[in-house]
């Protein structure tokens, strides 16, 4: 067979030839700079259109200091991650307005501890020009790398650690859902359907989400017994062991307000096994509104909805504002941003 030849690719050159402008012109309309007069710009769109220039993803990093990625950090074992639909819907937000501002997503988990140093070295190592963070515990060692390498980021959820030093409170940018104010309506409709004796599983306290729900519940129940609060891991097992628990503790309990949806049916379960029925003998709330939990659950459970996937969009377009005004050193996007939340009523309630 004949050797075949590489095809020519098209060159900025060419490009800038066939638009009449110089190199540097074309170079600033491909990279997207400013300072170019509008008919120059199109001159130069409709050479690259009629070439089919591509430009090299290596020479646009060296000239724009941007490698178009951004890193999504989630410090959560991969089981719970693709387990909890909670992930894929904040991850599906911050991919869609990442692809429809052309920039990469690179998913990094955390398995455990020794993964931090491997992130580090990833994240020093140029390959992503910002992160987006969520699920964070209070001892995270996350937030003290992104600030030691100056990486732009925005985060899921209050932050539960404190400010670094020489950085002001509030100038840490991040999204949450008003968890407190969505808890205290949770236990409120409860308390007008009747229910006196009201327990909690609460999620992890290491998470100010959950430390949040747990506020907003002692909120409208300050005087409730410590026996009426269990904590779970934002699981289904987590949530049917703290059932089993508050059930063990105080039988005569007629509501429960779980602060995530997969612990209700965990709940759920238990109940079930217990002989109680729901929602006659027992009431039960999650938090979430994640569909295929909320509305597959048996009796479909009546939850607080937040905007997961909108929170992801949310966090992903702070970062990119931020990205677009101060390059990879850019401080962060003004913050925070706190989403509404509401009681979506079923079955269970």
């Amino acid at each position: 067979m004949p050797e075949q030849r590489p095809v020519d690719r098209p060159t900025l050159e060419a490009v800038a030839a066939r638009a009449g402008v110089s190199r540097a012109t074309a170079s600033r309309v491909v990279n997207g700079g400013d300072g170019v007069r509008a008919h120059l710009v199109e001159k130069v769109q409709v050479a690259i259109r009629d070439l089919g220039y591509v430009p090299n993803p290596a020479a646009r990093t060296l000239v724009t200091r941007r490698t178009g990625a951004v890193a999504v950090i989630i410090p959560e074992p991969e089981i719970r991650i693709f387990s909890d639909p909670f992930f894929s819907r904040q991850v599906r937000g911050i991919s869609r307005e990442l692809t429809a501002n052309d920039t990469q997503l690179v998913l990094l988990l955390v398995e455990d501890r020794g993964d931090y140093d491997r992130i580090e070295r990833y994240l020093a190592g140029g390959h992503v020009d910002g992160a987006l963070a969520f699920s964070l515990h209070t001892d995270d060692p996350l937030p003290a790398i992104v600030r030691r390498i100056g990486m732009p980021t925005v985060y899921g959820g209050r932050p539960g650690w404190t400010s670094g030093p020489g950085e002001p409170d509030g100038a840490v940018a991040y999204v949450d859902a008003d968890n407190r104010a969505g808890a205290r309506e949770a236990v409120r409709y409860l308390l007008a359907r009747g229910r006196e004796r009201i327990a909690h599983i609460a999620g992890p306290l290491d998470q100010t989400s959950a430390a949040d729900r747990l506020s907003g519940y002692r909120d409208v129940l300050p005087q409730a017994e410590p026996e009426l609060v269990a904590e779970g891991d934002f699981t289904v097992a987590g949530g049917a062991r703290a059932m089993a628990e508050l059930l063990d503790r105080r039988p005569g309990i007629d509501a429960v307000f779980a602060a995530n949806d997969l612990m209700a049916t965990g709940a759920l379960r238990v109940l079930r096994e217990r002989g109680r029925t729901v929602p006659d003998d027992v009431a039960v709330v999650g938090f979430d509104d994640a569909e295929l939990v909320a509305e597959t659950a048996e009796p479909p459970l009546t939850t607080v909805r937040q905007d997961i996937e909108g929170m992801g969009h949310l966090m992903a377009g702070l970062l990119l504002e931020t990205l677009r005004s101060g390059g990879r050193g850019g401080r962060p996007a003004p913050g925070p941003v706190i989403t509404s939340t509401e009681l979506v009523r079923r079955a269970s309630a």
